[in-house]
């Protein structure tokens, strides 16, 4: 890699560290080129991303950042993956390594946190922020809702004994 290739992947990293809110570390030695495109393709249908970088480089990046808890996981054939959704690249890693056992899970960061294998599959199981804003959207127009149907019920009764007092005085 050329010096200039080099800077510009660590400003690139530096980026991605400064951004994100979530990391995870993953072994890939032994994934195969289909299995990588189908790993970043589920990644990427997420709202997460996968990068394969030099470990050294890694390291550089991870400088005075918060996740830089991690750059004691970049040994061996190291990738990171990423994303803004707390929950987005922790379950699909997982997904994706419950399926292939060459992906092996390190561990990883959430902001200043740093996660082992287990804080990973746990952040993997809590729903995504989308789902969270879905029952949260919910839960505010449940009461909302049946405010609405109490406040008209007693007039909807009215409605229904002045019906029958109407129908009444009618057969009289």
């Amino acid at each position: 890699m050329e010096r200039a290739a080099k800077r510009e992947l660590v400003s690139t990293l530096n980026d991605v560290f400064n951004t994100t809110s979530v990391v995870v570390v993953a072994h890939y030695a032994g994934l195969t080129v289909a299995d990588m495109q189908k790993l970043r393709a589920q990644m990427k249908q997420a709202g997460a991303t996968v990068k394969v970088a030099k470990n050294s480089l890694a390291k550089i990046a991870l400088e005075g950042k918060d996740v830089a808890s991690i750059s004691g996981l970049m040994k061996g054939p190291t990738l990171i993956a990423y994303s803004s959704d707390p929950v987005a690249a922790p379950k699909v890693a997982v997904d994706f390594a419950k399926g292939n056992d060459k992906l092996v899970i390190l561990g990883g960061a959430m902001g200043a946190t740093s996660l082992n294998v287990d804080g990973v599959k746990a952040l993997a199981t809590l729903p995504s922020l989308d789902e969270l804003r879905g029952k949260l959207v919910g839960l505010i127009q449940a009461p909302a809702t049946k405010i609405a149907q109490l406040s008209t019920a007693p007039a909807a009764k009215l409605a229904r004994v002045f019906g029958a007092y109407a129908k009444t005085g009618e057969a009289a």
